[in-house]
């Protein structure tokens, strides 16, 4: 049953606010273990949520391939009792329609550049063990609802994910990149990135405790954004959980970070939201102050602002909540080997273990990649070594940003050096 046909059934029992979200995907997955081809997949999946108000109370249902739709409507009822009432905010008449050619890839080409790309690498170092993860995907999101909203896109990717494991007596090495495109996959980035981390970590080295310069590279960057993006949530500004949540206006960070959401910016580009409400260019942080918060309808309702079209599903059986797309930190002019000559003595962090931070801001982090810095140059690996501070306090001590505007998911980051933080080594 397709969601049109669900929407009018549901409707047809007299229920008149409805919200139908389906899912349709195709994958094509690829994968090469212990630098061989493991297996080659098809996978084709189609999820449908169900959400509606009986007497203002919301009740959400979902299933997955062949359903029952009288099922899922009396599942959605039975749960919409068990709710507080609530105002429904359904988005009305809006007609946001993106379709996609789809292009099938081709496999063996694709099997062929998984296959070149273990061999550069083993080539030049033979012991490393490689795994990598190919995979092309077409997914159609549609959207409905009982006011007239109608919204529609189909999005074709590329994704890589590849990851390289070096053993050496008792020490282990793990270095990780990836890659997502609509067209084609670079895997001559992420190659060549790889050979570089594999080459600064030839020799291991130690930092003294105490505090140093600390360069987070793009992938050891999103560390950081993650807790900014909670700091930004409209939900977290409402409850009083977020410290900005008084600083409107104000100077929160290092005037040389400049944060903004930029939904048309591919490759994850989103045209609209999890509520058919047109995402938009939101300039978060500009020079260090803060300029703006992010929200869905219910958080823009209690906040008594316009949604900016920030709700999105974490999962398709959960209820739309704020959540950022395309997150981009301004670059500057300095290259990363720039932002490495002007570091005396200091370290890289490229990878970390365990979590994020949470809304405080505190962390401790073991470095699970990362090299020290000596007079301008990397002179190695650093192993058992913690960092530690708070995320707000180091942001606001930012001291340059590189010009390596990379992805990391769908938050789009340079390279930035914080010019001191506390260093713990074992």
């Amino acid at each position: 049953m397709l969601a049109e046909e669900l929407l009018e059934l549901t409707i047809k029992k007299g229920i008149t606010e409805v919200e139908v979200y389906q899912v349709q995907s195709l994958s094509r997955p690829i994968s090469f273990e212990a630098n061989r081809l493991k297996q080659i997949e098809s996978s084709q999946t189609t999820g449908i949520a169900l959400r509606l108000w009986q007497n203002n109370c919301q009740g959400l249902a979902v299933a997955y391939g062949d359903f029952n739709a009288d099922d899922l409507i009396d599942k959605a009822l039975a749960i919409s009792e068990l709710n507080e009432p609530e105002q429904p905010l359904l988005n009305d008449n809006n007609h946001l329609i993106y379709p996609n050619f789809v292009n099938e890839p081709d496999l063996n080409n694709l099997i062929s550049q998984g296959k070149n790309a273990i061999a550069t690498i083993t080539e030049k170092y033979p012991e490393v063990i490689t795994n990598l993860d190919i995979e092309w995907e077409t997914e159609t999101t549609t959207l409905l609802n009982s006011h007239g909203l109608y919204c529609l896109q189909t999005d074709n990717s590329y994704s890589a994910s590849l990851g390289i494991e070096l053993v050496r007596d008792e020490d282990f090495l793990g270095i990780y990149d990836g890659e997502y495109s609509h067209d084609e996959i670079d895997l001559q980035r992420i190659i060549n990135t790889v050979l570089q981390k594999l080459q600064w970590a030839e020799k291991n080295t130690s930092v003294k405790n105490g505090k140093k310069p600390v360069l987070f590279t793009p992938n050891g960057a999103i560390t950081l954004w993650e807790t900014v993006c909670q700091a930004l949530n409209g939900k977290r500004i409402l409850d009083k959980s977020s410290p900005w949540s008084e600083s409107y206006g104000k100077k929160i960070v290092s005037s040389c970070l400049c944060l903004s959401q930029q939904p048309n910016l591919q490759p994850y580009n989103c045209p609209f939201d999890d509520e058919g409400t047109i995402t938009q260019h939101l300039n978060l942080i500009n020079q260090g102050v803060l300029n703006s918060f992010y929200s869905d309808n219910k958080t823009a309702q209690q906040l008594a602002t316009i949604s900016t079209g920030n709700g999105f599903r974490p999962s398709l059986g959960s209820y739309p909540t704020p959540d950022l797309v395309n997150l981009v930190i301004q670059e500057s002019n300095l290259s990363q080997a720039q932002l490495i000559e002007n570091i005396e003595d200091g370290i890289i962090i490229d990878q970390i273990l365990g979590e994020s931070a949470d809304i405080s801001g505190d962390f401790s982090f073991n470095i699970n990649l990362g090299y020290h810095i000596k007079k301008g140059e990397i002179v190695g690996r650093i192993k058992d070594t913690m960092v530690a501070g708070n995320i707000y306090q180091a942001l606001n001590r930012v001291k340059s940003v590189g010009n390596d505007l990379t992805w990391t998911s769908s938050c789009y980051t340079p390279s930035i050096v914080i010019d001191a933080l506390s260093l713990i080594s074992g």
